[in-house]
């Protein structure tokens, strides 16, 4: 979910134009769950091979991907959630659960012929599966575009990219990028420009948006300690806040006292007392250094084999995604196209 900052950050609307040549660390089990909830048939049936594997995650990482790279000359290293912090146990069920009630839910609107309601309930189901995140790694892999497998949370260690210099900005949904650090964010580098939301049973165009950090530390003259203080307070995936504290108010209360330890008694005493561990957990995350951005060789035969032959991809289509990867290859070198940030 992450943590609710859209009230008191300023964003910067681009277009996908404005992105051209900038290198990301994507945030892929977001863009994964993306594709999930929104490719499907009418009635919330997710994409399927012969076998009955789910191939929608694929489906628009394959198509997706290559247009932005072929048509915008972008640059994308995708990041993959490793082990959870063991403070993220709660916010884990609590999705789990969420997603259990869909599934009902959907059921439900399946049986009684409720088209809409059950596309609605099932783009709150989708799983990622070990298996699909193999399959979504050799994907990339075939493609050569660069994957990095996170220790621990995939955004901590795509702001770790970025502050490193190694990509321009973090590329996920959630602001929590700016929390561990990541000089820009960028979110909703999509092609389709929408968002479905369930909760509306509609959807919303959706333009890039750029956020930088420090921009907006100085723009409220706040530290990045103190942003995390308040987002604490706010709630995050690791604690619950405290009932009625959003982000305007959150940011009034440590712009007043400074930091959680100085809040008035009846405010303090609001506070989860494992804090101090939510802090460390924005502020010292389990990353690595040990990766690799450089983009790789493009496997024609084996993402043939994979997509047409073990996934029931059709020729047409996968030769498209073929075309896109040639002309990067013939537009520029390997060291050239990866070379800078």
């Amino acid at each position: 979910m992450g943590v609710l900052l859209t009230p008191i950050i300023n964003k910067k609307t681009l277009t996908l134009d404005d992105l051209k040549g900038k290198s990301f660390a994507v945030d892929g089990y977001i863009v994964l769950h993306q594709f999930l909830a929104l490719i499907r048939a009418r009635d919330g049936t997710p994409l399927m091979d012969k076998e009955g594997r789910v191939t929608s995650h694929l489906v628009g990482l394959a198509f997706r991907t290559t247009r932005l790279i072929s048509d915008y000359s972008m640059k994308l290293v995708f990041v993959f959630d490793g082990k959870p912090p063991a403070l993220k146990q709660r916010e884990i069920m609590k999705r789990r659960e969420a997603k259990e009630k869909a599934e009902q839910e959907y059921a439900e609107a399946i049986a009684r012929g409720d088209v809409a309601e059950a596309f609605s309930k099932a783009v709150m189901t989708g799983k990622l599966t070990r298996e699909r995140v193999n399959d979504t790694k050799r994907l990339l892999t075939y493609l050569g575009i660069p994957w990095v497998q996170a220790p621990s949370e995939g955004e901590a260690q795509a702001a770790h990219m970025a502050r490193q210099g190694d990509v321009w900005a973090s590329n996920s949904k959630d602001y929590d990028s700016l929390l561990f650090g990541a000089p820009r964010l960028v979110r909703y580098l999509t092609i389709s420009g929408q968002e479905w939301l369930p909760s509306k049973g509609i959807a919303r165009k959706l333009q890039p948006e750029l956020f930088i950090l420090d921009e907006f530390l100085k723009e409220h003259q706040i530290t990045r300690e103190q942003l995390i203080d308040l987002s604490i307070l706010m709630g995050t995936d690791f604690n619950d806040g405290i009932k009625g504290v959003g982000p305007k108010t959150a940011l009034k209360l440590i712009k007043k006292h400074g930091s959680i330890e100085d809040l008035p008694d009846d405010v303090l005493e609001k506070v989860p007392d494992h804090y101090p561990q939510v802090r460390e957990v924005f502020l010292n995350p389990d990353v690595t250094s040990d990766y690799d951005v450089t983009q790789g060789e493009f496997m024609e035969d084996e993402l043939k084999t994979f997509l047409c032959d073990e996934r029931n991809f059709s020729p047409d289509r996968v030769n498209t995604i073929i075309r896109r990867m040639r002309n990067v290859s013939s537009q520029k070198s390997l060291t050239d196209y990866f070379g800078g940030t």
